[in-house]
């Protein structure tokens, strides 16, 4: 097997390349007889060394389903291998977001032991996602090419003093240096098979071209990001000259489906990945996807006849691998196949009680190697993880309301506001945490207490407190833009979560601009024409999530990190009591 990397700077100079190696059935790379090739991919790992705590729902025969538990960096060695050793013409592929917003036990050490778990694994590409920009292109090259220079305030190779960085190559097609060229290859070809029966397959690498919205702008300073489509699209005939009998596009761009995650009927599918789908290549073969943590096989066809890709993601956190395979002869994809395999590994107690293994469904047992290098560096991460940091009543979930409230976002908001409104902190009156920066429960184990490995998993980001004024009118303008506002809609909308003391409500059936209702701070009508202090974190403040409003506000306050503000308030009582839901109504009619 052979790996070839090309750049999109050497990729436009194919231009100009006459070889007709990649036309259908024709040419020296001509295969025989078909080739069975297996790709063997996921997406969304971010970290998840450990078992994530995380269940599959199994449908049953008769209806209703059973939770399966899943995930786990050694388990997931396992389930590759697996795979791998099914066909020995394999490649393993990764749709991004391997890295960043990690567990306490990966990105205390700056996802390092994720990298390293990978290359045991035996990853072969890693298309860029929007997290890997997290803490900024230096360090993501770091990552990469390894070393140790320190890009971030955490100490590099703490456990790993010779970090050498990924034995895999990240691609990265529509990331674009403003000096010039693609920030890693833009794809990579792999060939199997030899002589008149050797085939290649062409992997083009992706992130959303949203990525700015989602990501400080310190972490992608110098970057551009071009239109995903587009991108594919001209590199496609660049492939074909260099023999591709098959292209596969990994992209950090997903869908949301309302089938099971291997139902295979595409019914329903929606979300940012279907423009792209639609103005693709119909030589695209098939497109492995993420960014919304969903799982799905779509033959896309199904959608648009024209378009007949295999659209696949593995949902999150490497809970599951999706095995995909296509039979390749004459230049040509003449069959295609894929499932999501659950990576069932070991039960565990969550906050919905136990997860035990289900017998009808295969059972992994962990790769010696893998699991070895996880419990290092989780015995160097167990003394700041064990540091008890407060208590709590109960647990504080994630999960949200008909308003789109939650319990840990409320907690989250107040600990935020408590830790602002000192004239030191900026003075806020009202603060604001945005949904998707709140990744895990907050579950209390005995007597309430909470670690600080617990707060970390809720907000493992390291962002930092901002203070702003902002008027009444920007406040309606910003709520506003939770349902119309780059991906946030009224169909998939984004509700920010509020402090204590603030509440409003909205109507869905009112006309844009005018959905936002009854705003009040403190039971008094918040009014246009007046000043207000609002806290929210540092990528909020520039934008993120498409919450632009949040810019225009004025004298802006530092402050700290967003898990020392948590980690003080759950300090600083007795033991802190689980804040009440109501602070957002939905008032939109029933159908």
């Amino acid at each position: 097997m052979r790996l070839k990397l090309v750049t999109m700077a050497a990729a436009v100079a194919l231009g100009g390349c006459t070889a007709k190696t990649g036309q259908q059935g024709v040419g020296p790379n001509a295969a025989t007889a078909p080739v069975e090739v297996k790709i063997i991919a996921f997406n969304d790992f971010h970290g998840n060394l450990m078992p994530p705590k995380r269940s599959i729902d199994l449908p049953l025969a008769g209806g209703g389903n059973t939770p399966v538990p899943a995930g786990g960096a050694a388990y997931f060695a396992s389930a590759v291998a697996q795979l791998k050793a099914a066909n020995p013409n394999n490649v393993v592929v990764s749709a991004g977001d391997m890295i960043g917003a990690s567990p306490l036990v990966s990105s205390l050490f700056l996802d390092e032991p994720t990298i390293l778990a990978m290359n045991l694994i035996g990853v072969d590409f890693n298309a860029v996602g929007n997290h890997e920009f997290d803490r900024g292109s230096g360090e993501l090259l770091r990552m990469r090419h390894g070393g140790c220079e320190n890009f971030t305030a955490r100490q590099p190779c703490r456990v790993d003093p010779g970090f050498g960085g990924a034995k895999f190559d990240f691609l990265a097609a529509n990331t674009v240096r403003d000096s010039g060229g693609t920030l890693f290859p833009a794809y990579g070809i792999k060939t199997f098979g030899k002589g008149r029966n050797r085939v290649k397959v062409a992997f083009i690498g992706m992130t959303l071209e949203a990525t700015p919205s989602v990501v400080t702008p310190a972490g992608v300073a110098g970057l551009s990001f071009r239109d995903e489509a587009d991108t594919a699209n001209a590199l496609i005939p660049k492939l074909k000259a260099e023999g591709a009998d098959a292209i596969v596009i990994v992209i950090h761009e997903g869908a949301v489906s309302k089938k099971s995650y291997n139902d295979k009927d595409c019914s329903g599918l929606s979300g940012d990945l279907l423009p792209i789908l639609d103005r693709l290549d119909p030589e695209v073969d098939v497109v492995v996807s993420g960014h919304t943590h969903n799982a799905y096989v779509c033959d896309y066809a199904q959608i648009n006849p024209a378009k007949p890709f295999l659209v696949t993601s593995a949902g999150q956190y490497g809970t599951m691998v999706t095995d995909i395979r296509l039979t390749i002869g004459g230049g040509e994809v003449r069959a295609k196949l894929a499932d999501n395999v659950i990576v069932q590994g070991e039960g565990y107690s969550g906050s919905r009680g136990e997860v035990v293994p289900v017998a009808s469904v295969p059972r992994f047992e962990p790769n010696p190697a893998v699991a070895q290098l996880v419990y290092r560096y989780q015995q160097a991460a167990a003394p700041v993880e064990a540091e008890p940091v407060g208590k709590l009543s109960g647990a504080a979930l994630r999960e949200r309301n008909e308003a789109g409230e939650s319990v840990l976002g409320n907690l989250i908001a107040d600990a935020q506001l408590a830790a602002t409104a000192t004239p030191a902190g900026g003075g806020a009156q009202i603060a604001f945490m945005n949904t998707g920066g709140i990744r895990a429960d907050l579950v209390p184990g005995a007597g309430g207490v909470v670690t600080f490995g617990q707060a970390y998993a809720v907000q493992p980001f390291g962002n930092s407190m901002t203070v702003k004024t902002m008027t009444g009118r920007q406040l309606k303008a910003l709520l506003e833009q939770q349902f119309n506002s780059g991906a946030n809609s009224v169909e998939s909308p984004n509700i920010l979560q509020v402090s204590n003391g603030f509440s409003y409500a909205y109507d869905l059936s009112k006309p844009a601009g005018e959905r936002i209702r009854e705003m009040t701070l403190n039971g008094a009508l918040v009014r246009d024409d007046a000043t207000y202090r609002v806290a929210m974190s540092n990528f909020l403040s520039s934008g993120g999530d498409n919450f632009t409003v949040f810019r225009d506000g004025s004298d802006p306050v530092g402050g700290l990190q967003d898990i020392e503000v948590l980690a003080a308030y759950l300090s600083g009582a007795d033991t802190r009591p689980l804040p009440a839901l109501g602070r957002i109504r939905n008032l939109t009619p029933k159908p």
